[in-house]
């Protein structure tokens, strides 16, 4: 059985998913999912779309073209066609916190992430133990305010060589170079605790604690060059009280963020995420 995901924006005009799903049955699919969105203030069309073909002689890229020239071009169409057979490739970028880290591995382990990891980068060498454990290359690429061209270049050439589809900053302390946000847009996922920008600084949680804040949280968003102004893919939050310290306020914050990372990495993984003007359409 050939299953493909299709993803599909374009202006909003009449019949797009009349043509499409035509279009699929004259194929001899079956849709097993299908959901879109209209944004009317910009008139922008959004849809997802899962069918399977049982044909043993289905072929995805003739599939495509055939997508293409009958419908995509017609409607002016940005689009993409997706094999479930091609996992997307994830390169996971870490520093000293192991929280994002553990949780990660762990769903992967487990089979829970729709996924490939073939290596881990970092900047120190604290974790490697535990890319270690769980039998995940490791590369130690330091970065210094000297280096930074240089380590860019090295970890680029990683990336290309084993087919990175999209990086995950798994609580990775260094701002990613233009170089790389340009070959990668909306494919590098970044996750921080929700107080930015009220309580900026290396002690967000201790600055919090100082305002009594009543409510903590964690988002994940796609990285621009604009710091932590990309995309916002997932977000939540919990509340806490005068009651909670700073050590609390801690262990919620980091909580969250794991839960808040692997949401968002779940959903790109899973191609459920389109990016537009800035904001993202998520399917369920």
């Amino acid at each position: 059985m050939n299953k493909i995901t299709i993803l599909i924006h374009c202006k909003d005009r009449p019949n797009i998913i009349a043509s499409v799903t035509n279009f699929i049955a004259k194929n001899e699919g079956n849709i097993v999912y299908i959901d879109q969105f209209v944004d009317r203030e910009q008139n922008e069309f959004f849809m997802r779309l899962e069918s399977e073909f049982s044909d043993e002689s289905f072929c995805t890229e003739a599939f495509k073209e055939s997508f293409k020239t009958t419908l995509a071009d017609i409607f002016k169409m940005k689009w993409r066609i997706y094999s479930s057979e091609s996992k997307p490739k994830m390169a996971l970028f870490i520093s000293k916190y192991d929280h994002c880290l553990y949780d990660l591995l762990g769903r992967y382990n487990s089979g829970e992430l729709n996924l490939e990891i073939p290596f881990i980068i970092s900047n120190h060498k604290d974790l490697k133990p535990i890319a270690d454990s769980f039998k995940i290359p490791f590369y130690h690429i330091p970065v210094t305010k000297d280096n930074k061209e240089d380590a860019a270049k090295k970890q680029l050439e990683l990336l290309e060589e084993h087919g990175i589809n999209f990086i995950v900053l798994a609580r990775y302390m260094q701002i990613i170079p233009k170089s790389m946000i340009d070959k990668y847009p909306n494919k590098i996922i970044n996750i921080h605790h929700s107080f930015l920008p009220a309580f900026i600084g290396a002690k967000p949680y201790h600055s919090a604690f100082k305002r009594g804040v009543k409510i903590i949280g964690a988002t994940s968003h796609y990285v621009t060059e604009e710091l932590d102004g990309g995309p916002i893919i997932e977000q939540d939050v919990t509340r806490v009280t005068h009651a909670h310290s700073i050590p609390d306020l801690i262990a919620k914050g980091r909580d969250l963020e794991k839960i808040v990372l692997a949401n968002a990495v779940k959903l790109h993984a899973d191609r459920k995420v389109m990016v537009y003007n800035n904001k993202t359409v998520i399917f369920s």
